[in-house]
């Protein structure tokens, strides 16, 4: 049932098993843990004929909820949306197919298309060992449909990915992204003959698309160029350690396909400035420094409005890259306290994972040791000028899609998704 395009919001209430909590602690050396076979009692499906009946329906197309209707699936696909009734009226009765295999009385409740979270990993030790704690979360947040970039190691992935197909686990369908040169033995790709082969490596095994970095000019150009010849995918984290040779735009006219967070957006708008004017001791290395100085630059680009900020945006969108802002990950940086003690985090954070969110100078995205006012003040006036260039991008009809990287910075798994919702209003 929960592969069949639609998901009840009410319905949805998979919790996070007790034995979760049984992780063990950060330091362990446990390995990830692999998804249990759906146990009994998992969801059931697919059926020949489902149908779902009399609920109000929010179809994803913009259009205002309509219904009630009957949600007709055959064989795993939706066959037929029909009308069940008049509103304020009694269902009307014998409603077709009579012969369906399972049925859901759904009368008051809504149903709407199953999400994608377009960023995801799913964990491993330190922070959540077991695979089934994200996959869980996601589905009971309503998300059927991940790309993960990377879900975890290729090889895991890709039999997570089969597994789910199958319906052998409880999880999300998923899609498999992964970084060049994981899960092959051809060597490191430092040359575009590297690339090429490594992407067609690629694509006879099972991954879907790449997940890049700001890489040296011509090797990023023969992945994108490789990448587009075999159907795969691209998405690109431009990290400051290259984002001065590969900014946004720049890996948009190589093909890129996606520019997930904001990195590379506002090095291409740098107004007095070739590269961000660091502080004379900043170490990229120590989180501190890198997260706290990225924000800084929201007041040395173009300013929004400005005819170099929208020739950028008309060109991202005559190129037609999408955006990806994982809005959520980053907002514990302009306000750490509500991030920290999320009512949510009692009952469905593990202790594993608050371990890995709290001040360290060793867990990615952990670098809260020092974190002063003048710093959340920098992050929120970045995200002003962050929003501002998402939206105007979306009202000129460019595509912005919702991701979450939930796992780090305050952020678990399904709560993050839906709080880039809410930040993408």
């Amino acid at each position: 049932m929960r592969k069949a395009g639609f998901v009840t919001v009410i319905a949805m209430v998979l919790l996070a098993s007790s034995a979760f909590l049984l992780a063990q602690r950060p330091g362990s050396g446990e390995q990830t843990i692999p998804a249990p076979n759906r146990a009994q009692g998992e969801g059931q499906g697919p059926f020949r004929t489902m149908v779902v009946r009399g609920v109000m329906l929010i179809d994803g197309t913009g259009a205002p909820p309509y219904g009630p209707v009957d949600i007709v699936v055959e064989n795993n696909r939706i066959a037929s949306i029909r009308s069940a009734g008049t509103p304020g009226l009694p269902l009307r009765p014998n409603r077709q197919p009579q012969n369906a295999q399972f049925e859901l009385d759904a009368s008051g409740m809504y149903l709407m298309p199953g999400f994608v979270d377009m960023h995801v990993h799913a964990g491993g030790p330190p922070k959540n060992a077991e695979l089934e704690y994200a996959y869980k979360l996601w589905m009971a947040h309503g998300v059927t449909t991940v790309r993960g970039v990377s879900l975890t190691s290729q090889q895991l992935s890709v039999r997570e990915k089969e597994r789910s197909a199958r319906n052998e686990i409880v999880a999300p369908r998923i899609f498999n992204y992964q970084r060049p040169g994981s899960g092959w033995d051809g060597g490191p790709v430092n040359t575009p003959e590297q690339a090429r082969a490594y992407v067609r490596w690629a694509a006879n095994n099972n991954i879907d698309g790449l997940k890049l970095g700001s890489l040296q000019p011509e090797i990023m150009a023969a992945l994108l160029d490789e990448a587009k010849k075999l159907g795969l995918g691209s998405t690109a984290h431009l990290a400051q350690g290259g984002v001065a040779q590969m900014n946004a735009i720049d890996g948009a006219r190589l093909g890129l396909g996606t520019v997930t967070h904001f990195y590379g957006h506002f090095e291409a708008l740098l107004k007095d400035y070739v590269v961000q004017p660091w502080p004379v001791d900043h170490n990229s290395s120590n989180e501190q420094d890198r997260f706290g100085e990225v924000a800084r630059l929201w007041d040395k680009i173009h300013p929004p409005g400005s005819p170099e900020w929208k020739a950028y945006l008309e060109e991202h969108k005559k190129l037609g890259t999408v955006f990806d802002p994982t809005f959520t990950i980053y907002a514990a940086s302009r306000d750490l306290e509500r991030a920290r003690f999320a009512s949510y985090h009692d009952k469905y954070t593990l202790p594993t994972l608050m371990d890995f969110y709290l001040p360290t100078r060793e867990a990615h995205g952990s670098y809260w040791y020092y974190w002063t006012t003048a710093d959340e003040i920098a992050w929120r006036n970045f995200y002003q000028v962050w929003f501002k260039l998402v939206n105007d991008y979306k009202k000129m009809g460019g595509r912005v899609t919702t991701g979450s990287d939930s796992g780090f910075i305050y952020n678990t798994y399904g709560f993050g998704y839906i709080q880039e919702f809410e930040m993408l209003q």
